[in-house]
């Protein structure tokens, strides 16, 4: 390998130090001795090391900053000790702790990763991606920060997100962690709190909006496309004005997908899947009450009314099995006021009158449960505590096994705690959450709650896209990619099993639903045909391991 790096450079160079485990010629050929300690560790050594920091750690924000002061330092090694500890660690490097830490990201600020797109140099953007490096880039994560999990407006701390989710598509995905990129786009914050903050590292300005808004979203698109027309772009927690409709618009233009909408409709739709297959039924024969009717909530709608479709059922038919409720009650055509994207999903009032003896056109989550007794129950509202003891026993009633899935995240944006869940439904019922939970104690038995994390879709995903250089996303492939997933449930093989196969499982299993993506791209047209032992060949090709390479001058 060609290099003219002086010693201090690369042990600086966090993509290629190797701290303690450079070998004896290198730190001859690199000048290193008496920079380092004489031993020379193992990539091993070197884990069990940093695996007692880790431990010595007494908060979760502290095991966060110490694992991303590793990632700085070296790359390597931090990837090596989260897949070894991937069961552990993956709640301080994603949900729950992520949230703590763009909360507070400009206290938190030590040094620039990612890439940082300010309104106010608009005029600059193709200035601000010529002067970096890393021209190969295959995957973007891309955010502006209006709606980070559940929190809301995090500005400039949204960063987070997109450096948080990179690294799981490395760690699941195998994608190289130098041909990533992190994006924010600053346009300015209505959180109050951040622009009153001394500290607040962003563009001290409100939001813009409109056609400012949407005129700087499309440089962006066009100078990515630019500089790196071969990288998957995904959308990441962009406000309910603008997900879906970035979305409709560039999908077509540019090789993209939003994670909040598809990702999360298709996690879900592989744990429906799997759990009504339990049942020994399918989704067609299930009324599904969505709580929470934002980008996610009507993601999922549609995911679910394709997979009705693809069972036979007619789209009317498949319509007529979901009820949204949001923040005015349950969705129906007597509604003031139904955002675009709802619309689909609207019920007709006139169906709508027995249910209640008063003429209030509002329909409460309990009407609605209440009259309709759904099988399935999904929270993707931010609301904590809105699936409270009278909802879920009344689920519990309904049905000998509720399918219940508080998703939101961070835990305390959760619609229910797992405990209380199977507490008011005598521990019958099957819970999906979407930050993960310790297993829940219950009449003796240890009760495995399942963690309902994009993690296990998209890393797989775009690894296909990537491998076999797709020109677009589909929601075909995600269909397909659920499909692959729920297949791999644990309690398809035993009824005490959890709905989601264990972390350590999901590289294989991500190369998996690469395969299929991949196969979906080709018969869609969008990637050259090829055999399966080449489709195979492509992801082996594509695929990064944590192992030092072997350093020359």
């Amino acid at each position: 390998m060609t290099n003219a790096l002086k010693p201090w450079e690369i042990l600086s160079d966090p993509l290629r130090n190797k701290g303690s485990a450079f070998t004896d010629r290198e730190r001859v050929e690199f000048k290193l001795h008496g920079r380092l300690p004489f031993h020379v560790s193992t990539l091993d050594e070197q884990v069990q090391r940093r695996y007692l920091n880790f431990k010595a750690q007494e908060s979760s924000l502290s095991k966060n900053l110490f694992l991303s002061a590793l990632h700085s330092r070296n790359t390597t090694l931090f990837y090596k000790l989260v897949l070894t500890h991937i069961q552990e660690m993956l709640p301080f490097i994603y949900t729950p702790t992520i949230g703590e830490y763009s909360l507070n990201f400009s206290h938190l600020y030590t040094e620039p990763t990612g890439l940082y797109l300010s309104y106010p140099l608009k005029d600059q953007l193709d200035m601000l991606f010529s002067v970096r490096e890393d021209f190969d880039i295959d995957v973007i994560v891309i955010t502006d920060g209006e709606r980070i999990l559940g929190l809301g407006d995090l500005g400039v701390g949204g960063i987070a997100i997109p450096i948080g989710k990179l690294s799981l598509y490395t760690l699941f995905g195998g994608i190289h962690p130098k041909k990533t990129l992190p994006i924010i786009i600053d346009v300015g914050t209505d959180n109050q709190e951040l622009l009153n903050d001394p500290l607040y590292l962003g563009w001290r300005h409100p939001r813009i909006k409109g056609e400012a808004y949407d005129t700087f979203l499309e440089q962006i698109v066009l100078t990515i496309q630019k500089w790196y027309p071969h990288a998957l772009l995904q959308w990441e927690d962009f406000g309910r004005d603008h997900a879906a409709p970035l979305l409709e618009k560039y999908q077509n233009v540019i090789c993209s997908f939003n994670d909040d909408i598809q990702g999360t409709a298709a996690v879900v739709l592989a744990a429906l899947h799997a759990a009504v297959k339990l049942k020994k039924e399918n989704l067609s024969q299930q009324k599904i009450v969505i709580f929470g009717g934002g980008s996610a909530g009507i993601g999922i709608c549609h995911y679910l009314v394709g997979a009705m479709k693809a069972l036979g059922v007619s789209y009317e038919e498949a319509i007529q099995s979901i009820y949204v409720v949001d923040i005015q009650g349950l969705i129906h055509t007597e509604l003031t006021y139904i955002p675009p994207h709802q619309r689909p999903f609207a019920r007709d009032y006139d169906e709508l009158k027995s249910w209640k003896q008063t003429d209030s056109s509002y329909f409460s989550l309990l009407d609605v449960i209440q009259a309709v007794q759904p099988h399935i129950l999904i929270g993707v509202s931010a609301q904590p505590g809105a699936f409270n003891e009278e909802v879920i026993r009344c689920m519990g009633k309904l049905h000998a096994t509720p399918i219940i899935f508080p998703l939101s995240n961070p835990t305390s944006k959760s619609e229910a705690h797992p405990q209380d869940i199977l507490a008011w439904t005598e521990g019958r019922s099957l819970i999906a959450t979407g930050s993960p939970y310790t297993d829940v104690f219950y009449q003796g038995n240890i009760v495995t709650i399942n963690q309902c994390n994009n993690a296990y879709i998209f890393p797989g995903v775009g690894l296909g896209v990537v491998a076999c250089k797709a020109k677009k996303v589909t929601d075909t492939m995600f269909y397909k990619a659920a499909e692959v997933l729920s297949n791999h449930s644990p309690l398809l093989k035993n009824e005490g099993g959890s709905l989601f196969p264990s972390f350590t499982s999901l590289r294989e299993i991500s190369e998996l639903i690469a395969l299929a993506v991949i196969q979906v791209a080709q018969e869609e047209g969008l990637s050259p045909l090829t055999n399966e032992e080449s489709q195979k060949q492509m992801i082996k090709d594509t695929v990064w391991y944590p192992d030092y390479e072997e350093e020359r001058l």
